[in-house]
């Protein structure tokens, strides 16, 4: 008897001791679940902006209207030596292929802000692929170069929106100080607006063929000219190999 009671007690340990780590296991099992569905939520980020000691900025514009400005936007730019980025969407390119080429051959660059400006976060990871790749061609049949900076339509874009881009080669970008041009604001309201916001790596929202665009656009050069900066495109100022960007979008290059 005394045998079969020792046995039952050793047996009441041994479960016990299975049930504790048990119960050690899960709560490791669930701390990980936990951790993988947070790093999974995490959502993926443009380049709002770059943190550099240097005093340079992106001006861009994003173009999906007219093009009547174009020879004024470049005498402008030429004045203050200064190179831009060029958002443009597909339909706008084979519309106005004369304009995409004089950008481009002034030493801009032109980028791709989808080809017919639908909301990105409406579209299929398939969708974005196809609808990237239509405006990537249309600007590379007209300049002979394909874009390596993606804009998406009104700033709309979702995980998908930045894998899609990065699949075809190109980095996707917001800005971090915005004119406000396309609410119609003045000439004097936008330069006040912006040249108050600007600093070292910030990336400027314009868009072309806006009645108080270029005028507010001349000033804003002149000012920040004054204060030391030049004008740099969007690729010459963005990192494109060992950076990080943190929770605001400000893109930072790892310590080599």
């Amino acid at each position: 008897m005394r045998y079969i009671l020792i046995t039952r007690r050793a047996l009441s340990i041994g479960l016990v001791l299975i049930l504790a780590a048990a119960f050690v296991l899960a709560g490791v099992s669930n701390q990980y679940a936990s951790g993988t569905a947070a790093q999974a939520q995490a959502r993926r980020l443009p380049v709002y902006c770059v943190e550099t000691a240097e005093k340079k900025i992106a001006i861009t514009f994003d173009a999906a209207w007219g093009a009547e400005d174009t020879a004024e936007l470049l005498e402008i730019l030429a004045e203050y030596d200064a190179h831009v980025t060029v958002f443009a969407v597909g339909d706008w390119v084979r519309k106005y292929p004369e304009s995409v080429k004089a950008f481009y051959d002034a030493g801009h660059t032109i980028g791709n802000h989808s080809d017919s400006h639908k909301a990105y976060s409406e579209l299929t990871y398939d969708e974005l692929l196809a609808d990237m790749e239509a405006c990537s061609a249309a600007i590379e049949a007209c300049t002979g170069a394909r874009p390596r900076v993606l804009r998406a339509p009104s700033g709309d874009y979702t995980d998908d929106t930045i894998i899609a881009a990065e699949a075809l080669g190109m980095q996707t970008v917001q800005w971090s100080v915005d004119s406000l041009d396309w609410q119609g604001l003045s000439a004097e309201e936008m330069v006040e607006r912006v040249t108050a916001a600007a600093e070292n790596g910030s990336i400027i929202l314009f868009h072309n063929d806006v009645k108080n665009t270029p005028d507010a656009l001349r000033e804003i050069l002149r000012i920040l000219s004054e204060e030391g900066y030049s004008f740099v495109t969007v690729e010459e100022l963005i990192y494109w190999e060992n950076y990080r960007i943190d929770s605001a979008g400000r893109q930072y290059a790892n310590a080599a």
